[in-house]
């Protein structure tokens, strides 16, 4: 017989009520439950629809249609020649876009762009983002069969060769360039929240392991202009970075290492390493052995800086336990840990102390600085 917690039976009880057809009318129908009720109506038609809502928003970037609004409103006219679609199908689009606030109706026939429509236009790299969805709406055709075979799917690993045990940079840097590109649109936002939440320029010299084509290390050399810089990634990636810094003018102030962070030694005398969405990406083995890499590599009274997303665990959160859980698992391997998963693997590591700190957007990125 299976002995059941007082949770367990109050979740049983609850739910017995909930999936009950005549108590959902009835809920529906009283005045003091009727708004949590059509709430919960709502929420899960929602989750019937996530598809097609997430699929009207790539629609509205793949044919323009957003670029075209934030150039002033327009007449449905006007706006489908942009797009080059149809009245009717111009018409469709922009009130399904009106629906999830990217649109919206600005007055004699005319269309404007929504509230929503202009924060993503605003937002440093989502569009990238979005429009490479398509490759993780591939690989989640059968999402149970991802499940069942926690291997990598075919279109993501393929974006993302070195999550996967591929080569990832061996071919050069046009075989790393798309993940690279989609990486560098997304960083500006991320470099500004690390670098608004911890300041860097009480150290002398930054590391930035799978510092990518060198972004945030670009972000990072302004906002403190005293400090040296090194990189280290892979090779291909490397050059795409020894490129920007070349173009920057800022080749005299970094010093690019090229290796592999998961089966060689960390350059050596930074007083700060950053893991910059790094983490996340990997297994535990790997995880626990690119901390201890960074405890030994670190300068004395050094610190370590990691930033990415985080889970929340028992607490759950969508972002992280839901997108990237699968997104994760789609790419080859990783999960988003909690932070005191992470803290409890630097302590493991040989680091005495480690804190979380305050990031602008927490439910996308998370940070910890970790002294030895």
């Amino acid at each position: 017989m299976i002995q059941k917690g007082w949770r367990a039976r109050w979740i049983a009880w609850r739910n017995s009520w909930l999936s009950n057809p005549a108590f959902q009318r009835w809920a529906a129908d009283f005045p003091l439950t009727r708004g949590v009720a059509r709430r919960r109506s709502a929420a899960l038609f929602d989750l019937v629809s996530g598809f097609v809502y997430s699929q009207t928003l790539a629609a509205a970037l793949r044919v323009g249609l957003l670029d075209r609004l934030a150039e002033g409103a327009g007449s449905i006219d006007s706006l489908a020649s942009a797009i080059d679609l149809s009245p009717d199908a111009a018409e469709r689009l922009l009130g399904a876009c009106a629906a999830l606030g990217l649109s919206e109706r600005a007055g004699d026939g005319q269309w404007a762009l929504g509230a929503q429509g202009a924060a993503l236009r605003g937002a440093s790299g989502l569009s990238d983002m979005i429009r490479h969805q398509a490759l993780l709406y591939s690989d989640l055709s059968r999402p149970e069969a991802l499940l069942r075979s926690e291997g990598p799917g075919a279109a993501l690993a393929g974006y993302w060769p070195y999550a996967s045990g591929l080569s990832g940079g061996a071919e050069g840097p046009a075989a790393v360039a798309p993940y690279s590109r989609l990486m560098a649109a997304t960083q500006p936002a991320v470099a500004a929240d690390i670098l608004d939440a911890y300041d860097i320029g009480r150290h002398k010299r930054l590391l930035d392991v799978g510092g990518g084509d060198g972004a945030f290390l670009a972000a990072a050399a302004i906002r403190a202009p005293a400090l040296r810089l090194d990189l280290l990634d892979l090779p291909g990636v490397t050059d795409l970075a020894r490129r920007r810094f070349g173009e920057s003018g800022l080749l005299d102030r970094i010093e690019i290492h090229t290796g592999d962070f998961l089966t060689g030694s960390l350059p050596r005398g930074a007083d700060l390493i950053t893991l910059i969405r790094i983490l996340h990406d990997h297994d535990d083995a790997g995880v626990d052995r690119l901390l201890r890499e960074a405890r030994e590599a670190l300068a004395p009274g050094g610190a370590l800086l990691i930033a990415e997303p985080m889970s929340e665990a028992p607490r759950r959160d969508r972002v992280s336990d839901v997108y990237f859980a699968f997104y994760l698992l789609a790419m080859g391997r990783g999960r988003a840990r909690t932070p005191a998963d992470l803290i409890a693997r630097l302590k493991a590591a040989g680091f005495s102390h480690a804190r979380r700190i305050r990031t602008r957007s927490p439910h996308l990125l998370r940070a910890i600085v970790a002294h030895p």
